[in-house]
């Protein structure tokens, strides 16, 4: 019987068929490198703050006081409260903050109802915004600026799939954010106000909300903030006098206009650190709402671009961070936070170089107080923890 003979060549073997191994996906590693930049520009930025505030606060504190160096004082320690508590909020798991919500909304809500108690609250400019003493004062509006983001990120996180439900999802997070900033507006204090109302709505968008009625909800706030503008006088003005503050520079536009022409005394490198004339009395709020204008006239373009440079910065690792997080609830928060610090960041520097009405809120880390700069610090801390938490793919090397 014939045999079929094998074409292969003595003294071979045959091989198997290898089966290629499908590679396996990438595994997430930490991001080592989005916390460390976040951690970089805060610092500079609070540097940059201290070395202002000396600068922009010496003349009023040595008239008052009969020591330059007492708002720079204050100031510095309230940097270093500020940093102990950014690096407990850093280190600490940002999912802890989900049972703070509760406490910290209620005891918000209850600190800004005693902020309009007659004898309770401290006024100051026409304005009730502070507890405490002359010496050692808070703000409850910057807490109730923390807790609103927590409350939303929160309820927008667990609520994931009812995201389109008008009573699960925007009714609750409505009426409470319409409660706080009820009380922040009474103060009178129309910037927070604002601040409060941006951050949700950056909330609603990262967290899915259709377009549509968020559509509708900004006509609704934009109608209202032109009629609460129009109710006040004084904020009227202010609307008026930012398109051309020099037509009435005796008086609605004259803290705008002096800003501008310190700020185009900088020219370029600037009048050099110290030399400012305007925080001879000329510029009010010099050290606190318009310190950007003081570093105009002292650093030049040079100076504010930095400065530009640093929030921009910082609202690239933000963004970056919040779309690396673990979960939907530290993407929120970092797109909560980003949006505060940034936000914030560009209505001050609109009003001091008159792109922007005059709303009275300090510059992030730059402007002297205390609340502000140790609250903003604290949601910082929270924003570097979902940093160190974030995920990037490895390189396909």
């Amino acid at each position: 019987m014939p045999t079929e003979t094998s074409t292969r060549p003595r003294g071979t073997l045959r091989r198997r068929p290898s089966r290629r191994a499908t590679p396996a996906p990438p595994v997430p590693v930490e991001d080592d490198t989005g916390w460390v930049m976040l951690a970089a520009i805060v610092a500079m930025l609070c540097t940059i703050g201290l070395m202002m505030v000396l600068s922009a606060s010496s003349v009023e504190a040595l008239r008052s006081y009969g020591g330059a160096w007492v708002f720079f004082q204050k100031q510095l320690m309230w940097v270093a409260i500020g940093s102990v508590v950014l690096m407990a909020a850093a280190l600490a798991d940002y999912h802890l903050w989900r049972r703070a919500v509760l406490p910290l909304l209620g005891g918000s809500f209850v600190l800004l109802v005693l902020v309009l108690v007659p004898g309770v609250g401290i006024s100051a400019g026409g304005s009730s915004r502070w507890l405490g003493t002359e010496s050692l004062r808070v703000q409850p509006s910057e807490l109730a600026k923390l807790g609103i983001l927590l409350f939303g990120a929160d309820l927008l996180s667990r609520r994931a799939d009812l995201v389109g439900d008008w009573r699960s999802v925007m009714k609750p997070l409505l009426i409470t954010t319409g409660l706080v900033a009820g009380l922040v507006l009474v103060q009178p204090d129309m910037g927070t106000t604002l601040l409060m109302v941006f951050i949700v709505f950056v909330l609603m968008f990262v967290g899915g909300v259709r377009l549509a009625p968020m559509a509708g909800l900004s006509v609704l706030a934009s109608a209202g903030s032109v009629f609460l503008a129009k109710v006040e006088g004084y904020r009227w003005e202010r609307v008026a006098s930012f398109r051309d503050p020099f037509n009435d520079v005796q008086g609605s536009g004259y803290q705008v206009a002096q800003s501008l022409v310190a700020l185009g005394t900088g020219h370029v490198g600037g009048v050099g650190l110290g030399a400012s004339r305007a925080k001879w009395g000329f510029l009010p709020n010099a050290h606190t709402d318009f310190i950007f204008a003081i570093v105009g006239e002292e650093l030049g373009l040079i100076g504010t671009f930095g400065v530009v440079a640093l929030f921009v910065g910082f609202a690239v690792v933000g963004i970056r961070t919040a779309l690396r997080a673990p979960d939907r609830f530290g993407s929120l928060l970092a797109a909560g936070v980003t949006a505060w610090v940034c936000g914030q960041a560009v209505v001050n520097m609109g009003a001091v170089t008159s792109l922007l009405p005059v709303t009275g809120v300090p510059l992030p880390f730059v402007s002297f107080g205390g609340s502000s700069l140790v609250v903003t610090m604290a949601a910082t801390g929270i924003l570097l923890n979902v940093a160190r938490q974030a995920k990037r793919a490895p390189s396909a090397a």
